[in-house]
């Protein structure tokens, strides 16, 4: 049999010449995003989807794939772009690209963190625009990193590797967590366990890195903004509804925080405009994870996912064992 695969959107080239290595290519080269009505027909006759986390597969869209559609594979850590339970009902493979990026995307954070903390992109706008004219002993003064108080909510692999970096900075470092590091961990990073409260009354930076699910939508507004030091800074490298925008740019013009550093948002592309007015806001356009290096591994590692659940092999960054086993489980033809 030749295996057929759809590839949505545009990815690096190694990817490709790997994918038609193994099977049959219909490859959309572009970044527009397929329509659920042309992802559907797109899929037709194909029996893997190399996907990005722009590709809505919700339960509907889900329920029309070809019955042939073995695998959704996401070039993407996170997942929330699929129903998880929709796919695993129809006994269809789901997969991510953790672990290639985790460097990557700490590497962005403190980048966040430290343009933010202190004033980098106010800074440049205020040179580019010919307003400098002398120097002055408070002139765009910012917050120092060194020897603060990190907050970490999630203490995933990202949240880890931040931690890590943090220690450069001669850092304290609280987190958030259900699952607490082991102790001898803790010491090396000199990391405490604290509940979310305490986490961020104490902070000085927060830094997001917690999955989007129904318990992690908003898990920041404006409750949560208030109980923040007027010297703050938040970071959001996750996902973008784990902050509420509109709250959070609030904050911002009223001064219950001093700074934010996102890479995500509630409606991407979209941004609130309330937050674009904010020059306090550090923006980026979702790249925590966008150096050429890492983004081509996770286009590989997509493939590669893809091309182990058509040979029938366990894809080894499965997201639902439970599909695997119903697929493992069932009658031979």
């Amino acid at each position: 049999m030749t295996f057929q695969v759809l590839v949505t959107r545009r990815v690096y080239p190694e990817a490709i010449t790997y994918l038609k290595g193994h099977a049959q290519v219909d490859y959309n080269p572009g970044d527009d995003t397929l329509a659920p009505a042309q992802l559907i027909e797109r899929a037709r006759g194909k029996q893997a989807i190399v996907a990005q986390l722009v590709d809505k597969f919700t339960s509907q869209t889900i329920a029309e794939l070809d019955p042939g559609v073995r695998v959704i594979s996401n070039v993407a850590v996170g997942y929330d772009n699929i129903d998880v339970a929709a796919a695993t009902a129809r006994g269809i493979l789901a997969t991510n690209t953790p672990g290639v990026l985790t460097d990557t995307t700490a590497d962005f954070t403190f980048a966040l963190l430290m343009a933010a903390a202190r004033r980098i992109v106010e800074a440049h706008k205020f040179v580019e625009s010919g307003k400098w004219n002398e120097w002055s002993i408070d002139m765009l003064a910012g917050q120092d990193l060194h020897h603060r108080t990190l907050g970490i909510v999630g203490m995933g692999r990202i949240g880890l590797a931040v931690a890590k970096r943090a220690q450069g900075f001669a850092m304290r470092v609280l987190y958030h967590d259900a699952v607490p590091l082991p102790p001898q961990l803790e010491r090396e990073l000199r990391a405490e366990p604290a509940d979310k409260a305490r986490l961020l009354r104490e902070s000085d930076f927060v830094s997001l890195h917690v999955p989007l699910s129904l318990a992690t939508r908003h898990l920041i507004g404006e409750p949560e903004l208030r109980m923040m030091k007027p010297t703050a800074v938040i970071v959001n490298t996750s996902r973008g509804p784990v902050v509420d925008e509109a709250a959070l740019a609030r904050a911002l013009r009223a001064n219950w925080i001093a700074g934010a550093g996102l890479d995500v948002f509630e409606r991407e592309p979209g941004v609130d405009p309330a937050l674009l007015a904010c020059p306090n806001a550090v923006l980026a356009p979702h790249i925590g994870s966008a150096s050429v290096e890492t983004r081509k591994k996770m286009s590989m590692l997509a493939c590669e996912n893809a091309v182990a659940a058509l040979e029938g092999r366990r894809p080894p960054d499965l997201i639902n064992p439970a599909a695997w086993q119903r697929v493992a489980s069932a009658p031979k033809a």
